[in-house]
């Protein structure tokens, strides 16, 4: 028995219909012949119901020819073609396509095949080369590069850099709830729990959803399509080793920007930022970048101490390795005694090692040096208003710095002049601050506070150790501090 196999995608006016090609494939079977016809399927793949059952009947010995109009109906895939032309041999199946003028019972029809299959495949990704080319050259003119608006937005058409208008964002009526979670979220305190449950009291609907949770507010904070981007913003994804479309004298402090670029699927989108580009946009952002920073920092903590934050057995949670594997540590507790298990061992069952620590005796021991740094460290200061002013405005400089430094690692020939500029200029501002502070009358400067270890609370511990610790490595009785200093 003869088969015919037609598909068709989309109904195009300059595309043969489904009914048209079993028409032309007919004049090449015989008497008896099985139709099998997909609609609304790509060829792409085989995941197609009819080419499905068509094929299991080739299995079953029931089809001794297959016909089609044009060989990208029947697959345009290289490699599935490939994979199914085997079959077809196994089973002494022909394959004929009208359209290409071959016929695999000859050895001059499987050599066109083999050609045509190429052509087809090279033409599909030349085609998506096209595509991605098109969508990154919106992206650098700042258009929106296409799909639904992110929440808090709408579409609309702005003005590109040559004047000419461009698919943009305009705020919509969400704009105001999206400036209340960056302010609620930046305040001391607040957790994206405690603004999600807020949200949610007050009746306001999440993206796609009823409800907001940690996720979907994670996923807006994070999102720089917000912000009012000025050149602290450009260092800071600079310094997480993105690379930037513009350069820094074009981040306005008005206009939003995109990360765009390839990404693992299994890891966050605004996680791993490097071989990423960051494009500005045409929009102009909602957020202050100071602000949007502010959350940046907060969001950054959460998931750097997201061990550490869980434990509530010791302050050491979320530094304990295991020397041999390298994965965390757990400490479980069994009324007054405590156990400290390699999850490597317990939940994956990779691990072979022991750790026979004692908790106690290695809080003891590592507090013990704690307090010795905490001596050699500068003092503490408490000021007065006008003190506490200097020394706000001191950090601030210091943390541009910071950023200044970090993103000197990641620049290039043209943006490290501009960078070291402005080190340069901070450094200044820097010392006329600490002129500044000297000259303040003798009530305001600030007084000497030693900072005591063993004075602190257990979340504040907690920093402090995983401030000075990078971790603490486990094996049997014995454990390695690795020190940050």
């Amino acid at each position: 028995m003869d088969a015919i196999y037609a598909r068709q995608s989309v109904e195009k006016a300059d595309s043969l219909s489904i009914q048209g090609q079993i028409d032309l494939c007919r004049q090449k079977a015989g008497t008896e012949v099985k139709i099998y016809q997909d609609r609304g399927y790509s060829g792409k793949n085989t995941n197609r119901p009819a080419f499905q059952k068509m094929m299991a009947d080739v299995e079953g010995g029931q089809i001794r020819k297959i016909i089609v109009y044009r060989l990208d109906r029947f697959s345009r895939s290289i490699a599935d073609f490939g994979r199914l032309w085997e079959l077809l041999r196994r089973y002494q199946v022909e394959f004929v396509s009208i359209n290409e003028t071959f016929d695999t019972s000859t050895p001059m029809g499987r050599a066109m095949l083999n050609i045509i299959m190429v052509f087809a495949q090279l033409e599909r990704e030349t085609t998506a080369e096209r595509v991605r080319d098109n969508y990154y050259q919106r992206v650098r003119l700042g258009s929106w590069p296409g799909g639904p608006p992110p929440y808090g937005f709408t579409l609309g058409r702005l003005p590109g850099p040559e004047g000419k208008p461009l698919p943009g964002l305009l705020p919509n009526e969400q704009a105001p709830v999206v400036e209340r979670i960056f302010h609620d979220y930046a305040m001391e305190g607040a957790s994206l729990g405690s603004v999600a449950r807020a949200l949610n009291a007050d009746g306001i609907p999440a993206p796609k959803r009823a409800v907001w949770d940690n996720v979907s507010l994670s996923r807006l904070l994070h999102n720089p399509l917000y912000v009012m981007a000025n050149e602290d913003v450009c260092l800071y994804y600079q310094g997480k080793g993105l690379r930037l479309a513009n350069p820094p004298e074009a981040f306005d402090g008005l206009h939003a920007g995109m990360v765009v670029g390839k990404r693992d699927r299994s890891a966050g989108k605004y996680q791993d930022l490097r071989q990423r580009h960051f494009s500005l946009c045409v929009h102009y952002g909602l957020i202050p970048s100071a602000l949007w920073l502010r959350c940046q920092y907060k969001l950054d903590a959460n998931r750097q101490l997201a061990g550490a934050g869980r434990g509530k057995h010791t302050w050491l949670s979320g530094l304990l390795k295991c020397a041999s594997c390298g994965y965390s540590v757990k400490v479980n507790r069994d009324k007054s005694k405590y156990y400290l298990t390699c999850s490597g061992r317990s939940n994956l069952g990779i691990c072979g090692a022991s750790i026979r620590a004692d908790l106690r005796e290695l809080e003891a021991g590592v507090e013990h040096e704690l307090e010795k740094l905490l001596e050699a460290c500068p003092d503490v200061e408490e000021t007065g208003a006008e003190g506490r002013q200097l020394v706000n405005t001191l950090s601030a400089i210091d943390r541009k710095i910071d950023r200044l430094m970090s993103a000197l690692a990641e620049s290039s020939e043209v943006t490290m002049p501009y960078i070291n500029r402005t080190i340069e200029g901070l450094e200044g501002q820097r010392r006329a601050v600490l002129e500044g502070r000297a000259r303040l009358p003798a009530g305001h400067r600030p007084e000497a506070a030693r900072l005591k270890f063993d004075q602190l609370d257990f979340e504040q511990k907690k920093l402090v150790a995983a401030q000075f610790i990078q971790e603490i490595r486990l094996s049997g009785e014995t454990a390695q501090v690795l020190w940050r200093v």
